[in-house]
């Protein structure tokens, strides 16, 4: 059996009525077809839903739920899935047109691998620029790449179904930081394989990214129950990056207990002190001046180094 026959690809939606189309064509137009294409509409109030009908492919499979989150999405999507393996793709994206076969190669050369990665694009506006990813293929450090790299992001994410459900899913109600915090769990039990190669193309102005619409959660799930005194690896470092990026977006909104509270229980961190200190000093500042200090802060971050995202 072909491994692109073993590929589900699950694409969570909501209010991406401009840009879904493209992302689910862009599957539909992979050199190697995958199994099935699940694209669960969380509650969009656009046209979403039927912008995806309007294509009328049946590898295509529309779900419909009221709105629970992306994690949500992607769980149920996942529960569904026939393949041994889960494609994220989010509804901003896109993928070049032989990404699946990339996945599949990288699955036949490395075959116990929890999470298959591949490099990508930034899309901001008309410019094109390569994301800040490691140039070496193979199993990967994952945590300790990933303290300076994007190894890997949900778009370019192939994820081992078994894995997956082993590690509990994304965690349900976190509206930041999901990925990173299932990559976690995963690379914990599984190794992590790459491709240099640029083969997503991920827009950095897209709508509806959870930094930029960051509400107050309400989920039992913290970056803090990741923390493993015992973990000889990198992994607490990169958990202690993740939970600070968080909280910066927390500080900014308003959430000054919240991002207080990353400040004492991941104070730890050695590899993280400059985001530990930005972190100290934006929750320092009057709430009215934290958005736009940061705003300026990312701003002249991408254009002198062309690697946020």
């Amino acid at each position: 059996m072909d491994i692109n026959s073993k590929i589900s690809v699950v694409i969570p939606l909501f209010n991406k009525e401009r840009t879904i189309r493209r992302a689910v064509e862009s599957v539909l137009s992979q050199s190697v077809a995958p199994a099935e294409i699940i694209v669960v509409d969380d509650g969009s109030t656009d046209g979403s839903a039927a912008a995806v009908e309007s294509i009328g492919s049946p590898s295509v499979r529309l779900l419909r739920q009221a709105n629970a989150g992306v994690s949500a999405a992607r769980n149920r999507a996942a529960a569904e899935a026939t393949g041994e393996f889960i494609a994220l793709l989010d509804g901003d994206d896109a993928w070049k047109e032989n990404y699946l076969e990339e996945i599949c190669r990288l699955i036949e050369e490395y075959p116990d691998c929890g999470i298959y990665a591949t490099g990508f694009d930034i899309i901001d506006g008309t410019r094109s620029v390569p994301g800040n990813t490691p140039d070496t293929e193979g199993i990967i450090d994952f945590f300790t790449a990933s303290l300076t790299e994007y190894v890997v992001i949900p778009s370019a994410a192939t994820l081992r179904r078994s894995t997956f459900l082993d590690a509990g899913g994304f965690p349900a109600g976190m509206r930041m930081g999901e990925d990173q915090y299932l990559w976690t769990k995963m690379a914990r039990t599984a190794p992590v394989c790459f491709s240099p190669k640029r083969l997503v193309c991920y827009s950095r102005s897209a709508d509806n990214r959870s930094a930029a619409i960051f509400r107050a959660e309400d989920t039992p799930y913290s970056f803090e129950d990741l923390y493993d005194a015992s973990a000889d690896d990198a992994s607490n470092e990169y958990i202690a990056r993740a939970a600070l990026g968080k909280a910066l977006v927390q500080s900014a909104k308003g959430g000054t207990a919240e991002a207080a509270r990353a400040i004492g229980f991941f104070g730890y961190t050695s590899r993280n002190r400059r985001a530990l200190c930005k972190l100290k000093f934006i929750n320092s500042l009057p709430v009215a001046w934290r958005q736009p200090v940061l705003r300026f802060y990312n701003a002249m971050a991408w254009l002198t180094a062309r690697k946020g995202m």
